[in-house]
């Protein structure tokens, strides 16, 4: 019979026999969390007064919208038929935004239980999820979720995952993370089929880094998987791709909280404290090694995420841009797929070009920054990377609407003069494509196909599941669906379609950028590259936003939005005018329009000598709701 155990206090290095490292992959929402607070109280490590909901999920974001962002990595120790075993548990995120996070702890793994909600069945990010795992070699433990719900079809679902995996329905393990049926029974499964990490313990020291914090009074906190030899308190390790070489001030387990050992060997996980205070030199996916007896090669490592989303970032106050840019780095360290470099805008002032994987990454990334950094942020219009090929030859990669070199006739927009841009015509413009999945009930396919073919798409194919659940594939420009795609599939399918998507290359596209002028010039931060039979819609919809917003001035402003040199919409401002003919009792008509011809010389010279002050609240309220609705086919 297998029972809990408690976690002794100063764990040493543990045989790699006893050693079991898998992960929980899944959609969102399918209950991870919940089956891992189950785990971490049936091992005892967390007593019944100290055990909360999603125990895992540190960040009050996480809690607050009951999603996982960041992979937790925790040691549980377990018996089964008598003998001691250590499980590394790591619980990670389930939205596609955060896949790099994923695809980041299977590597530390050899195993992956595979959740699946069994009210609802295989959702698009599970299959993507899966298709991780294998990839990596990973041994898959297929477990339905939620049993215990009315709705829950257990025997209907365990055919449909065992005809994707190739297993028997009967290998299908069944468990309730909420009231913890078949909790006791997975941990013993994961004892026996996972196998034990395969590492030499005699050989150089090498150890993956696969995370990293930062703490204020500690400096970096790396988390690593030991693959080779033994790390130890007060070694001197050495950082493979930088060469920097620190002493270990502390090493040891998270088991859930941190346990100090004397080191960590071949197969475990655990975290390690070097006192590194430059976030630069902790890079997720270095290698560490001993510096007295140095590996010869370093590990794999990961892939470098590529940025799906691009996102200028500007604080509200001038002043805090160096608390800006410290509080990116710090935040980099702890999410290893945000990219950044500094920008400067007309309109904005100083700031930040992101990369993000996907817009709700984007909303993370800014919410952490406002709440851990106490700072007040202005994100502009999300974007995508564009590849501009000119008649000459050359090639400007676009990740700002402010650097696409021309408008409808290929030359720079009037008055504007984007970065690289030389002038000369445009010959083609490339756009980033994406293979979406959308799996549903097929009742909703003629809906979904509607909406996707209104967004450019291109059908690859569609495959029944079972009888009533289809998986529908698409080619569609990654532009048409970082806005407001997802809400639109979820309103059109009563929430019951899921989304997935990978990169699938660029295309030629019709793409022009509109421009968005104030008296003239154009305000860089409302500029945006949309397609050619959209433009006419986001011109409209931008100058009826921003002339609700935009203050009336002393005189008269035009709000106009461009294609290179022609206007293709305009709203007036109207001015503020005071009633200078109040003092006229009477008299001669003369006298009233020598004041009124005085008052529109005066209008005439403000009209020359002012600027148009957009207010802060403005910029905000038109970047965050006018660009989705804008933007969207008609």
């Amino acid at each position: 019979m297998s029972s809990p155990a408690q976690p002794a206090p100063k764990p040493a290095s543990t045989p790699q026999a006893v050693i079991r490292n898998f992960c929980i992959i899944a959609h969102i929402d399918h209950g991870k969390s919940t089956l891992a607070d189950r785990m971490l109280q049936l091992t005892g490590i967390v007593d019944a007064r100290q055990m909360r909901a999603q125990y895992l999920d540190r960040m009050d974001i996480e809690r607050e919208r009951g999603i996982t962002i960041k992979s937790q990595a925790v040691r549980l120790p377990w018996i089964h038929q008598g003998q001691h075993y250590v499980l590394n548990m790591i619980d990670t995120p389930g939205h596609v935004d955060f896949t790099y996070e994923v695809s980041r702890s299977l590597e530390a793994c050899e195993g992956a239980v595979l959740l699946v909600d069994a009210a609802q069945g295989i959702e698009a990010q599970t299959l993507a999820n899966l298709y991780l795992a294998m990839d990596a070699d990973l041994t898959i433990i297929p477990v339905l979720n939620k049993i215990d719900l009315p709705a829950a079809q257990p025997e209907r679902y365990a055919e449909e995952i065992a005809g994707i995996i190739g297993c028997d329905p009967a290998d299908v393990m069944k468990v309730s993370a909420k009231t913890g049926e078949g909790v006791e029974d997975l941990l013993n499964k994961i004892v026996d089929l996972v196998p034990p990490p395969v590492g030499d313990l005699s050989a150089p020291a090498r150890a993956l880094i696969f995370d990293s914090v930062y703490d204020t009074y500690r400096g970096v906190v790396t988390y690593v998987r030991v693959v080779d030899g033994k790390l130890s308190k007060r070694e001197r390790t050495l950082m493979m791709s930088t060469g920097a070489v620190h002493e270990t001030l502390e090493v040891g387990v998270i088991s859930p909280e941190p346990i100090p050992s004397e080191g960590l060997a071949a197969g475990e996980v655990g975290y390690i404290i070097s006192g590194v205070k430059d976030v630069r030199q902790a890079r997720v996916g270095d290698t560490l090694t001993s510096s007295t007896k140095p590996a010869k090669e370093a590990l794999a490592g990961y892939d470098h995420p590529k940025p799906m989303v691009f996102s200028g970032l500007y604080p509200v106050d001038g002043d805090e841009y160096p608390e800006l840019r410290d509080a990116l780095d710090k935040l980099r360290l702890n999410d290893a797929a945000l990219i950044f470099e500094p920008e400067t805008s007309t309109a904005l002032g100083f700031g930040f070009r992101c990369g993000f994987l996907g817009l709700l990454h984007m909303e993370i990334v800014r919410e952490r920054l406002e709440r851990e950094f106490d700072l007040n942020l202005i994100s502009t219009a999300p974007n995508v990377i564009y590849r501009v090929v000119m008649e000459s030859g050359r090639e400007i990669r676009v990740t700002n609407p402010a650097e696409f070199p021309g408008g409808i006739d290929g030359f720079a927009a009037a008055g504007s003069t984007p970065k690289g841009n030389t002038g000369g015509k445009i010959a083609q413009v490339f756009e980033p494509v994406v293979k979406a999945t959308v799996i549903s009930p097929a009742d909703f396919i003629g809906t979904i196909m509607e909406l996707c073919q209104g967004r450019r798409g291109v059908l690859l194919g569609m495959d029944y599941l079972s009888t009533d659940r289809v998986e529908i594939r698409y080619t569609m420009p990654l532009a048409e669906i970082i806005f407001d795609f997802f809400d639109q599939l979820k309103s059109r399918t009563r929430g019951y379609a899921s989304l997935d998507y990978e990169p699938a290359g660029e295309q030629e596209a019709n793409l022009v950028k509109v421009d968005i002028l104030l008296q003239g010039q154009p305000v860089d931060a409302f500029s945006q590259i949309v397609h050619s039979d959209n433009a006419r819609e986001y011109g409209l919809a931008m100058t009826a936003k921003l002339k609700e917003l935009i203050p009336r001035q002393q005189f008269e402003v035009p709000i106009q939005a461009a294609i290179g040199s022609r206007i293709i919409a305009r709203e007036n401002i109207r001015a503020l005018r005071k009633d200078v003919l109040a003092k006229c009792y009477g008299g001669d008509i003369s006298r009233k329009r020598k004041l009124l011809e005085k008052q529109k010389e005066g209008k005439k010279r403000m009209k020359t000598i002012g600027r148009v002050e957009v207010p802060q609240e403005a910029f905000v309220a038109a970047l965050s709701t006018g660009q989705a609705e804008a933007s969207k086919p008609k």
